[in-house]
């Protein structure tokens, strides 16, 4: 989806659309295997691993991450790479294709990483009321997984304003799982995942996955905190809380490369030569999409 304007983000947001579901299985290039060797980092031991060849062998590395992660008690998780094609970029696709891909996929990945028995146990929020009445006819059709949302319409919809959803009245105590799909198309969305977490997943046994939220947005400053404080304040008070245990970021032009993380590896920023992937750096914290862009594949 391509970046809105101040003005359009904050008050007059374009209803969500729902096409089709997109074929998203042949939407991926097939992408060759890729060698970590001795790069930037002076990472000097040389092996072979898979970059997702397609979307089932993406899912399958996120749900194995995702299930590492539980195991080492990480209890909010974030998982972000493309729908529109595994060599796209943000706004590569029309708004409402990516966040109907994000929907078939996130049905996919239940589906892998939820056993059967503990499927009414979890509980999948979208973004708003009408997407779940969506969901529920389309994608997620006789799935038990629970379907619930993070905001609802008001009368001053038109003008960019929802109501948020107060999540104590919406979680149940046998809940064990909230995944939260695409909550980037208002800004107050993320404030209630935030609102989720405190009250919901804090101090208990749950797990709280964000899928595909665009939390870059955040990171980067895009929203200016002099108008979005509270949205600001949530890379100090909420992000350093999360583990990112999946992430697929492409970068294209002169100086393309992907950076690249899945849990509990260290983040990697790689670069196609020829049929392979070649990793140029590594780190253990995440870097900075400016920082991969202008100084890291410049150099490599």
């Amino acid at each position: 989806m391509p970046l809105l304007s101040f003005l359009s983000v904050s008050w007059f947001p374009v209803l969500h659309s729902y096409p089709s579901i997109p074929q998203v299985r042949g939407s991926s290039r097939n992408l060759a295997a890729f060698k970590f060797g001795a790069g930037k980092s002076g990472y000097s031991m040389e092996f072979e691993t898979q970059f997702p060849s397609d979307y089932d062998e993406l899912l399958k590395q996120a749900k194995e991450a995702t299930e590492l992660a539980i195991k080492n008690n990480k209890q909010l998780m974030e998982i972000e790479f493309p729908t529109s094609g595994l060599d796209s970029v943000p706004g590569d696709g029309e708004g409402g294709i990516e966040m109907t891909g994000s929907l078939q996929l996130i049905r996919e990945y239940c589906d892998l990483l939820v056993s059967p028995e503990k499927t009414t146990r979890s509980r999948v929020f979208l973004p708003e009321a009408n997407e779940v009445e969506f969901a529920r006819k389309s994608v997620f059709g006789g799935s038990s997984l629970k379907l619930d949302y993070l905001t609802k319409p008001s009368i001053f919809e038109d003008f960019g304003f929802v109501s948020k959803v107060k999540m104590t009245d919406r979680v149940k105590p046998e809940d064990e799982l909230f995944l939260v799909g695409y909550p980037y198309f208002n800004v107050n969305e993320m404030l209630v995942v935030e609102e989720l977490y405190k009250e919901a997943v804090v101090e208990t046994s749950r797990t709280l996955i964000i899928f595909n939220g665009e939390l870059d947005r955040i990171r980067s400053g895009y929203y200016p905190a002099f108008f979005y404080p509270k949205l600001a304040a949530l890379t100090q008070s909420f992000f350093p809380k999360m583990e990112t245990v999946y992430y697929i970021h492409n970068f294209k032009g002169r100086n393309s490369g992907v950076l690249f993380r899945c849990y509990p590896g260290p983040w990697r920023v790689l670069r196609k030569m020829r049929n392979e992937y070649i990793c140029v750096h590594e780190q253990e914290m995440m870097p900075s999409l400016k920082e991969v862009a202008l100084e890291i594949l410049p150099n490599a």
